[in-house]
């Protein structure tokens, strides 16, 4: 049994924005699993947020909702692409306040990192280079689409605010259509949006000044950012640092450090248990996003003991700290980190939680059918 531990700079309040969020633990974004086909919100979503909310997470990021049909990525997707899907929405978010906790919603596109058979098209890219592990080619977008996208994303901004949600955050990593935009491996363009960092990162751009201006500065707009690629000829950590002095000149509210791409053989979630040395993966480099920047710098990648954590906001590497797979396997982890119950999340990093028929963790699945470990 641990000590309390009600005075760690963990669980002191932070703001974003004009946001509090009441401590510094995030859930970060995860594809659950659970809406309906059509991208409605579901009971089970309800559900899966309130716990996190109820075990005391600060701020929760739900997973990627596309803002376009044809940005879909995956089955049982939610969606924010038309009007009819706040209400579903609404439900989570007010979920969600019943406790101190705060919910962004996460807006993407897939980009060329989906299927026909998800997202009903030839999949969209700034150009047109074969993705391997899903072995297609995308088409290269018109000036035309492009401005459609930018649409899309601002309109899905305004439609999150009126479903009740706190802020939204861009999802700007992965390999998905703007990380794939902001990318020197995907994009190969001459125009506008290709060529110099500033082009590249222009649809970025017109999204932000988008919800921005429609939205104004009480509704915060954060970044999931890839500090790197992981390709030779891909983004690298010091152009995307400055790709973030940008954003944060254009108002951005955040930025959450992550990396890699499908054909990169190396993404956000890496496989296995790691020593306490190797945890938060992604943090040396957002440590040095926030040496450069001045809005809160959230550091993830195998986050699940404690001390670590708490080093981590303690010595100035981050603001906030990001974990989603021990919070899948415990919803109520940051209120035992509280109490002193534990010192470490149990979940091993084994990826089997990430299961089509909802994110579950597996152990727990098999002894009692339930994600929800209190």
């Amino acid at each position: 049994m641990s000590e309390n531990r009600e005075n760690s700079i963990l669980l002191s309040p932070i703001k974003i924005g004009a946001i509090q969020i009441p401590n510094r633990f995030v859930r970060s974004a995860t594809h659950d699993f659970m809406a309906e086909d059509d991208g409605t919100a579901t009971e089970r979503q309800v559900q899966l947020f309130r716990r996190l909310a109820e075990g005391e997470v600060g701020l929760i990021i739900t997973g990627h909702v596309y803002v376009n049909p044809n940005g879909k990525a995956s089955p049982r997707q939610a969606g924010i692409s038309e009007d009819r899907f706040i209400e579903g929405l609404r439900r989570i978010s007010e979920a969600v306040h019943a406790f101190p906790a705060k919910i962004f919603i996460q807006l993407a596109h897939a980009g060329r990192q989906t299927k026909e058979k998800y997202c009903g098209c030839t999949p969209l890219a700034p150009s047109a280079v074969y993705e391997p592990t899903l072995k297609i080619t995308p088409k290269e977008m018109t000036h035309q689409e492009i401005l459609g996208i930018i649409n899309d994303f601002i309109l899905a901004g305004r439609r999150a605010k009126e479903a009740g949600f706190d802020g939204a955050q861009l999802h700007i990593a992965h390999g998905y259509l703007l990380s794939s935009f902001i990318s020197p491996y995907t994009t190969r363009r001459t125009d506008e949006w290709g060529g110099s960092t500033a082009n590249r990162l222009r649809i970025v751009v017109e999204i932000v000044r988008g919800i921005k201006g429609m939205l104004g500065k009480e509704f915060p707009l954060i970044a999931k950012l890839n500090s790197t690629d992981f390709l030779p000829t891909g983004l690298q950590l010091g152009e995307s640092i400055e790709m973030a002095k940008i954003l944060e000149d254009e108002g951005i509210d955040g930025i959450e450090v992550s990396g890699g791409m499908s054909e990169a053989g190396k993404g956000s979630m890496w496989q296995g248990l790691r020593s306490e040395e190797e945890e938060g993966y992604f943090v040396e480099s957002a440590s040095k996003f926030k040496q450069a920047l001045h809005v809160p710098i959230f550091g993830l990648g195998g986050n699940r003991t404690f001390a670590v954590m708490e080093r981590i906001v303690r010595d100035g590497k981050a603001n906030l700290v990001s974990l989603s797979r021990p919070l899948i396997r415990e919803p109520y982890l940051v209120q035992k980190f509280r109490t002193g119950q534990i010192d470490k999340s149990a979940c091993i990093s084994c990826n089997k939680c990430l299961n089509p028929r909802g994110i579950a963790c597996a152990e727990l699945r098999k002894k009692n059918g339930s994600p929800d470990s209190r």
